[in-house]
């Protein structure tokens, strides 16, 4: 089927008002600082986006918070509740890591613990080129962290929570002092268009993963 012809049949089931959905699922998130939509990738990740996508239908992730922020690295999230007690999850799940994403600057990837298979419901959005995070060989110790998606809209949302001060709360580190929650995370019936490909602003471009970074990562929980 060619662009013309997919083309017109979109513009047809728009008119007819048919919900048409994404050749890759988009997830919107609406949280206390503004909105973004991530895109995944089934083709990829499959386990890893299916099992994502079953927490979004359920409602887990609304009114769970990002718990942890670190500028120029990650903002972590998707597990935690206001009080910063951990939400109850599925079973772990597989690492597929070894997909050739990588956590590049706007990526979404699983958060996990030591453990390669440790991941269940808690994700991570890069704010910097973490090569640090990707799959080097198959175990736990380089076996990286899964990429199955892409911020497509509303970057800036996410660089604004990025850079939020900290606090230590019950020894969890980088907590916000402000905390932001996760109000709504939905899946979209009617696919939106990418804004242009995510790039690191101004000066967050030449930030790469120095030797703090590394040991932050090392710390990721699932």
């Amino acid at each position: 089927m060619n662009f013309l012809v997919r083309m017109a049949l979109l513009i047809g089931l728009l008119v007819l008002n048919v919900p048409v959905y994404a050749a890759n699922p988009q997830i919107e998130f609406r949280t206390s600082m503004g909105n973004y939509v991530v895109e995944l990738y089934p083709d990829k990740a499959p386990k890893t986006v299916a099992n994502f996508l079953e927490y979004v239908n359920s409602g887990f992730y609304d009114g769970t918070v990002f718990h942890r922020v670190i500028e120029g690295f990650v903002v972590q999230g998707g597990g935690l509740q206001p009080d910063l007690h951990q939400k109850k999850t599925q079973e772990p799940i597989p690492n597929e890591a070894n997909n050739g994403l990588k956590n590049d600057y706007g990526t979404l990837a699983m958060a996990r613990l030591f453990n390669a298979d440790s991941a269940t419901a808690q994700f991570f959005i890069n704010v910097a080129e973490n090569k640090t995070l990707n799959f080097t060989r198959p175990d736990s110790a380089h076996m990286g962290y899964c990429v199955f998606g892409r911020v497509i809209r509303g970057m800036d949302v996410v660089e604004k929570i990025s850079h939020m001060p900290t606090q230590v709360v019950n020894k969890l580190p980088d907590v916000p002092t402000q905390l932001v929650t996760i109000e709504k995370a939905s899946l979209l019936e009617t696919p939106v268009m990418a804004e242009n490909a995510a790039q690191p602003p101004g000066d967050l471009k030449m930030i790469k993963s120095s030797t703090s970074t590394v040991k932050k990562g090392k710390k990721k929980r699932g």
